[in-house]
């Protein structure tokens, strides 16, 4: 396996840190900021600079250690050991990204409505049209969630630019305010409107200009992908925050002196946009708006980026499902994470804006009103607080860890940490009150399921890799170990997880190139290995020259047993697996590798194993005594699944005969029928026509069309009350294995694989006939046609029983 490659120095570490504080906060902030205490607003910012520069030495400390991705998430597990705290840090901050990405696009949403939809359509005669409040940002938040899901990344070179960009944009406004009043008025005009008498406001608006300082933590999120992190992570965090606050008061400076009543400004979320008209003229204020919007844009992917990663940390340490840790095949991405992401994102813009506007919720039919200022606070609760956590977390790990390497320390500590946690309590205390008691319910809600669910494993302490992937050739094991990153191995390939930890990033064998065909075989007895190795390599053949076989027994933890004491049995069964390949080593035709796990979740394992790997196929046995493995690999497996039934010996597949069926199981075997027939296979074709009121008669025609004319196909037709025996009799009459498709639905499943399958699986027991059972992967769109074909076929049945009703009467009455 190859550890991910570090690509981001410091150049674009701190033009990722600078590219995501300048977003909606000081586009929608700065004029209110002004409206309400003037050149203040400088002291405001300043303020609020400061308490995220002491928060951010935590975790530039915290990232010199563990240079990983996760953020203050990943610094508090790595410190406290109390489940419902760390999930409480985790859920906080994850829902702190989620409403600081809708608090960017609902701001967005004000300014594309006020100086793009509603100007194109006065332009269109069309002004009397108003969309429901949220709309650009919801299709916005879509938008950048598919992106995302789709695995749409900004490179560094891209994030140079847009930072530059965005850079550009506040330059210009503020050259633009300079040049209009001139530079020794602008600075008489800012220094005239500072207000001191009223320190409970300037304090207030720091707390609210808090969320646009916190994209320090986006740097620190990405240490897993930045050069020398220990270095890079602590001068590009100070960088930014002193290169934003310095834009940010030449953008005060700017508003101070623009020629606008307080009428403009009190607008707050758009009225830099009007302000940029005002000494700008229409072509400034396009510019300005364009730059805004971008900047919004740009700013809530980055958020987007951070959240997801935490769902995807979350899942991996069992505190989220664990489908927000999956990695989608396709797009190498935590696509349920992402998923998760957007649709928080799409609901708390719902909620704030669309439902709950500043202007009056639901039309000024309820009491109350959220708006961006109550999803600021929101934001910034679910911020400040898990940010307090950490100034905690760095003073106790100071205690409990006194000898681990600190590349950068916190001075003055545990006396700056504390100041960090005052500092952040007393921001929350400045929010607005509706913001906190969202903030509060949503917690204290999360929390609540989470002490109902109970979490789950971490999946370090599910799986052991106790022994590493060996290389067997046609002599035996060469010796040579498929090694993982950070798991020392024995001289026997033994490998204890419980020693070392696993680098999440790690992709798959440096020795197995992404082009070579690999199918994964679980085996629970060493001695079907080699029948099971044949077939895994006979069918990694049909879609490649030299295929990867990857053999994995898993060694199921028994309750109350520690995994070290499974260590020995777990080699001993790789080892017995190597002697049973035996001769068939060297006419196998494929690369042969062999591990074993230990693990309390056989499922799991072999499901991650099949995700970590990205294999092609899996192929197994039934486990005739293990139902719920079958089930849960068929459902939930990344690829198609092979079971085999009754392979004790290798397979003779010059001869194979199959059913005529429908849905995506049965086309999916129909490529592995075509291409054995393509190789000279006969293919023994079924065709049975339903005599009683349990089958529906199928297409044969949709069969036969997959293969070609010189393929040889010899078509049954049998007449019968049960499409199970039928199969089985023509299969037992011709010879060979016997390929049926899993069932067709897999919400409304009979048995393991569906009515018929386990019917085949169940009448060829004592017959000697090989049974495969074909499952294709099935993502959200199979699912969701699975679910509609039981209907489907039910309604159908229906139909040809009142035909068949029809006939038998005409017939009487003849």
């Amino acid at each position: 396996m190859v550890e991910k490659t570090r690509t981001l120095d410091f150049k674009i570490a701190f033009a990722l840190g600078l590219g995501t504080m300048i977003a909606a906060g000081i586009f929608s902030l700065s004029g209110r900021a002004v409206y309400e205490i003037g050149s203040s607003a400088v002291i405001a910012f300043v303020i609020a600079a400061l308490i995220a520069g002491v928060t951010a030495a935590s975790y530039s400390e915290f990232a010199s250690i563990y240079s990983e991705n996760g953020g203050g998430y990943l610094f508090s597990s790595r410190t406290f050991e109390n489940e419902y705290l760390l999930f409480g840090v985790g859920a906080s901050l994850f829902m702190g990204y989620c409403a600081t990405t809708a608090f960017y696009l609902g701001t967005m949403d004000h300014w594309v409505e006020q100086f793009v939809f509603g100007p194109l359509l006065e332009l269109l005669g069309l002004g009397g049209i108003h969309l429901p409040g949220g709309v650009w940002g919801i299709l916005t938040a879509l938008l950048l969630g598919t992106l995302n899901a789709r695995g749409t990344e900004e490179s560094g070179t891209f994030q140079l630019i847009v930072t530059g960009a965005k850079v550009a944009v506040l330059f210009a406004f503020i050259g633009g305010a300079v040049a209009y009043a001139g530079p020794t008025q602008a600075t008489a005009t800012f220094v005239a409107q500072f207000q001191f008498g009223d320190p409970a406001g300037t304090v207030s608006i720091a707390a609210l200009a808090f969320i646009t300082f916190f994209g320090f933590s986006a740097i620190a999120a990405s240490a897993g992908e930045i050069i020398e992190p220990r270095e890079t992570v602590p001068k590009a965090i100070a960088a930014s925050i002193v290169t934003v606050t310095v834009l940010y008061t030449f953008v005060i400076v700017a508003m101070v002196n623009a020629p606008v009543d307080d009428s403009v400004l009190r607008a707050g979320e758009t009225a830099m946009g009007t302000v940029a008209a005002s000494f700008m003229g229409p072509a400034g204020q396009a510019l300005i708006v364009a730059g805004a919007i971008f900047s919004m844009v740009s700013a809530s992917n980055a958020s987007i980026l951070a959240a997801s990663s935490i769902g995807d940390l979350m899942g991996r340490q069992g505190q989220a499902p664990r489908p927000f840790s999956r990695i989608h095949r396709q797009y190498n991405t935590p696509f349920w994470s992402i998923v998760a992401v957007t649709a928080t994102i799409v609901a708390l813009i719902a909620v704030f804006v669309g439902l709950f506007p500043a202007e009056g919720g639901l039309s000024g039919a309820v009491p109350f009103a959220l708006g961006l200022d109550g999803l600021t606070g929101f934001a910034n609760v679910n911020l400040l607080a898990p940010l307090a956590v950490v100034n905690v977390a760095l003073i106790v790990s100071r205690r409990r860890f006194p000898d681990i390497e600190r590349p950068f320390s916190v001075p003055a500590s545990p006396w700056l940490p504390i100041v960090g946690i005052l500092a952040n309590l007393a921001l929350i205390t400045n929010l607005p009150p509706i913001g906190i008691v969202a903030a509060v319910l949503v917690e204290v809600t999360l929390v609540g399921a989470y002490l109902v669910w109970g979490g789950a494993l971490d999946r370090e302490e599910l799986v052991d890799r106790a022994v590493t992937a060996r290389r067997v050739t046609a002599n035996g094991s060469d010796g040579q170990r498929i090694e993982t990153p950070g798991v020392p191995s024995t001289g026997d390939g033994s490998a204890s997880l419980d020693d070392a930890e696993i680098d999440p990033s790690v992709a798959r064998a440096e020795s197995v190139p992404e082009d070579r065909y690999e199918v994964l075989v679980p085996i629970e007895r060493p001695g079907r290995a080699a029948s099971y190795a044949r077939l895994a390599a006979d069918v990694g053949r049909l879609y490649g020259d030299d295929p990867v076989v990857r053999l994995l027994n898993v060694t199921e933890i028994p309750e109350q047993t520690e995994s070290a004491a499974l260590v020995d049995t777990a080699v001993e069964r790789v080892d017995r697996i190597e002697e049973e390949l035996g001769d068939v080593r060297a006419d196998l035709e494929a690369t042969v590798l062999v591990e074993g796990h230990i693990s309390r979740d056989v499922a799991f394992d072999v499901l991650t194993t099949a995700r970590e790997e990205s294999v092609d196929r899996i192929a197994m046995g039934y486990p005739e005594d293990r139902p719920d493995i079958t089930e849960a690999i068929e459902y939930k497996a990344p690829c198609d699944v092979l079971f085999a039934s009754g392979v004790d010996a290798p397979l003779d597949v010059s001869t194979i005969t199959i059913g005529v069926g429908g849905g995506p199981h049965h086309d999916h075997l129909l490529d592995v029928a075509s291409r054995l027939a393509h190789r000279g296979t006969t293919v023994h074709v079924v065709n049975v026509e339903p005599t009683g009121t349990s089958g529906t008669p199928e297409d044969v025609g949709r069969t036969i069309e997959r293969f070609d004319e010189r393929d040889s196909v010899e078509v049954h037709t049998v007449a019968s009350d049960d499409v199970a025996d039928a199969l089985v009799d023509v299969a037992t009459d011709v010879g060979g294995p016997l390929l049926v498709g899993a069932s067709r639905n897999r919400v409304f499943r009979r048995f393991v694989f569906g009515s018929n399958a386990d019917r085949v699986v169940r009448r060829s027991a004592g017959l000697d006939l090989p049974v495969l059972v074909y499952a294709s992967e099935t993502g959200i769109r199979g699912r969701l046609r699975s679910a509609l074909f039981t209907p489907y076929r039910y309604f159908l049945k229906l139909g040809r029983g009142s035909r068949r009703r029809g006939q038998s009467a005409d017939e009487t009455a003849d």
